[in-house]
C-alpha cells in the first residue's frame, strides 16, 4: 500500500487523502461504527458477518492488505497439562475478541484440522497487554449460545496466562511475556511446518482484512472500484518489485532473499494474490469457520 499512501500510484480518476491510524480495530470500529471513511481497510469477517444480517452499506474490493498465518499464534501455560490440541477441550481459553478474524481462523484450524470440541472451551474475552476490552467493536449477535466471560480482573490476558488464571490464548498478535516467562510456550513449537502443510494440501492463507467502499459512493460512481483495485495492484506489483531488489534488502531480514526463493517454490511466484478467484480456497475456508 505504500505507493498509494506516498502518491506514487493514484487512482484514476480519484484524488486520495490516505490516513493511517494506530491500529486495525481503530479503523474498523470508525468506519463500522460511523461510516467515517469513503474507502478503507476492514476486518474480512466483520465484513462478512455484516452483510450477512443484512448490513449493505459497504461494497468489498478482493484486495487483501494483511494476511497472516496463525498456527503459531496458540499461547499456553505449560503448567496446565496441554500437550496437544486436544488438550485446549474444558479448558479456559483467552482471546481478544471472539469475532475477531484471527480468532476465527484459529478456531476453524483448531476444529477442522485437529479435531477439537470448541464447544467445551470457555472462552475468557479482552486486551491481551492491558486491562479492558479490545477496541470498541460493533459484532453481531451469535447465532447459538457460546461460553464467553468479559475479562473483569483489570489485568491483560497475557498477565492471567502467566499466572495459570487462563490455560491458553489465541489472537492476533505474539504476547509480550512469550521468552520472559519459561510457563508461557507456543502449542506448536513447529507451527512454520504446519502452516506451510495448510497451503500446500488445501491453498489457505488465512486473509486477516479486505477494503471496503462506502455503497452509497459506490452507486454514485461505479467506475471507482475498477480505478481502486487497478491502483491498489499496481502499488502490490511495485512492492514486490522492491521486496525482490537484492542490492539492499527492502526489510530488516537477513535472509530475505532466500525467503523468497523458499515463498516462490511454495506459491509460485505471488504470495499474495488479489480477486476472488485465486482466493477463493481462502475465502470459502473462512465462511465455512464462521458458520
Amino acid at each position: 500500500m505504500e505507493a498509494i499512501r506516498e502518491g506514487i500510484v493514484r487512482p484514476e480518476g480519484a484524488d486520495l487523502t490516505c490516513i493511517t491510524l494506530r491500529s486495525g480495530r481503530d479503523v474498523f470500529d470508525r468506519m463500522v461504527g460511523g461510516s467515517e471513511f469513503d474507502v478503507a481497510e476492514l476486518s474480512a469477517s466483520e465484513f462478512i458477518s455484516l452483510t450477512g444480517q443484512g448490513d449493505r452499506r459497504f461494497v468489498a474490493l478482493p484486495v487483501f492488505p494483511s494476511r497472516v498465518f496463525r498456527h503459531g499464534y496458540i499461547f499456553i501455560n505449560t503448567r496446565a497439562g496441554i500437550r496437544t490440541a486436544k488438550d485446549l477441550e474444558g479448558k479456559r481459553v483467552g482471546l481478544p475478541l471472539y469475532t475477531q478474524t484471527a480468532a476465527l481462523w484459529l478456531r476453524g484450524h483448531l476444529a477442522h484440522q485437529f479435531g477439537v470440541d470448541l464447544s467445551t472451551i470457555r472462552w475468557v474475552q479482552g486486551a491481551v497487554e492491558e486491562g479492558g476490552t479490545h477496541g470498541k467493536p460493533h459484532a453481531p449477535a451469535l447465532l447459538r449460545p457460546v461460553t464467553i466471560e468479559q475479562n473483569s480482573t483489570g489485568l491483560p490476558l497475557a498477565t492471567l496466562l502467566g499466572r495459570a488464571e487462563i490455560d491458553a490464548l489465541i489472537g492476533s498478535r505474539r504476547p509480550e511475556i512469550l521468552g520472559r516467562d519459561p510457563s508461557v510456550a507456543r502449542l506448536f513449537p513447529n507451527y512454520r511446518a504446519l502452516e506451510r502443510e495448510l497451503y500446500e494440501t488445501r491453498k489457505i492463507f488465512p486473509i486477516m482484512h479486505l477494503v471496503v467502499i462506502r455503497r452509497e459512493l459506490h452507486e454514485r460512481h461505479r467506475w471507482l472500484a475498477t480505478s481502486l483495485y487497478k491502483a491498489f495492484v499496481e502499488s502490490k506489483r511495485r512492492a514486490l518489485a522492491r521486496l525482490r531488489y537484492a542490492g539492499s534488502l527492502a526489510a530488516m531480514l537477513p535472509w530475505l532473499q532466500s525467503d523468497i526463493e523458499e515463498i516462490d517454490a511454495v506459491f509460485g511466484g505471488d504470495a499474495w494474490p488479489y480477486g476472488v478467484e485465486p482466493n477463493r480456497p481462502t475465502l470459502e475456508a473462512l465462511l465455512q469457520y464462521m458458520a
